[in-house]
């Protein structure tokens, strides 16, 4: 057994401070669903642990002004419940409510859900495991190392945004659903504060798969932020998977439009279960702006959106899938208007 220090902060300044102090092997903890699953897994090791839940304010959900803003520290099933999300944001509200189970979202923290690790077999059970040292190479746990799913079984893997080092699939839902409304994402570290829009917050693989977040070790996220917009109200949040519950998604896709009578205005589309990071599908947006929305016109979105896809040995459906769950995404979130 390995000891773990421990501190409990009370302020942001102290969380950064412990953590610098502690070194690289420090970890930042608040709900913990994702971080105790990887340290029992041996992802992660850390030697300290920061908890964060003793930071005033850090869970406070604002839907007044001009902006919805999340604290990172907000429960997955407060924010989807809440009445000016659940209602007038339903692409937010069913992102979070399709994921996971009632118990961890009771638990888990919309900040902490944005830095989930890939849910890759490989990954998980890969390069440096203590179970299975060396029998699945994996460049995200030990850099250079190979990766055994390009070649191996890659039904669950990325179509889009995979590298020669990684086709590992994001696992989140409630980051793409954040894609497709442009969120802010809040950091507080060392040199103070600073914002960072989602889109920039993600990294795709390359040769540094291990490099998954465009954040410091030591900065934590304090807030997430979303700008009211008309297209909220007509949005959706649609999601294929193996089984109705408890399961990440082979497919899925955020959407909201806003209609001019039955022709589309604006048009925000994401994608998620299909690439290395949540994904913004522009192309797909491209084709149905100014035109009047039809099943036809919903179905060419999405064979724009995966114009550019590249499948591995077995999970081309997700192509097909992938480009119908827009498909109905957009005809799910347009009937919204009635």
């Amino acid at each position: 057994m390995r000891p773990i220090n421990y501190t409990r902060a009370e302020t942001l300044e102290a969380a950064v401070e412990a953590f610098s102090a502690a070194g690289a092997d420090a970890r930042y903890i608040a709900g913990g669903t994702t971080l105790y699953d990887l340290m029992k897994l041996g992802v992660e090791q850390p030697t300290h642990l920061i908890d964060l839940t003793g930071i005033a304010g850090l869970n406070a959900i604002d839907t007044d002004g001009d902006v919805l803003r999340f604290g990172a520290l907000a429960l997955m099933s407060d924010v989807a419940y809440t009445p000016a999300v659940h209602e007038g944001y339903p692409v937010l509200s069913e992102s979070l409510l399709k994921a996971a189970s009632q118990q961890l979202r009771n638990m888990a923290t919309v900040g902490g859900n944005l830095l989930q690790r890939t849910r890759c077999m490989y990954f998980r059970n890969g390069a440096g495991s203590a179970s299975t040292v060396g029998v699945y190479p994996c460049n995200r746990r030990q850099p250079g190392s190979g990766c055994a799913a390009i070649g191996g079984l890659d039904r669950g893997h990325a179509v889009l945004g995979a590298s020669d080092a990684c086709t590992a699939v994001s696992p989140g839902d409630w980051p793409v659903a954040l894609m497709a409304m442009d969120a802010i994402i809040e950091l507080f570290g060392p040199g103070g504060a600073r914002s960072i829009p989602i889109a920039e917050f993600y990294r795709l693989p390359g040769e540094t798969p291990h490099l998954q977040f465009n954040i410091d070790p030591a900065e934590l996220i304090t807030a997430i932020t979303v700008s009211k917009t008309p297209a909220a109200r007509l949005s959706t949040y649609h999601k294929i998977r193996d089984r109705e519950s408890f399961a990440f998604a082979l497919a899925s896709a955020a959407v909201a439009v806003e209609m001019d009578g039955g022709t589309v205005r604006t048009a925000r589309i994401a994608l998620g279960g299909v690439a290395t990071v949540p994904w913004r599908a522009k192309a797909a947006e491209e084709t149905v702006v100014g035109k009047p929305l039809t099943p036809e016109l919903a179905l060419e979105a999405g064979q724009a959106a995966f114009r550019n896809a590249r499948a591995g040995q077995h999970n081309a459906l997700k192509m097909d899938l992938g480009l119908r769950v827009i498909a109905d995404a957009l005809m799910i979130a347009a009937e919204r208007r009635a």
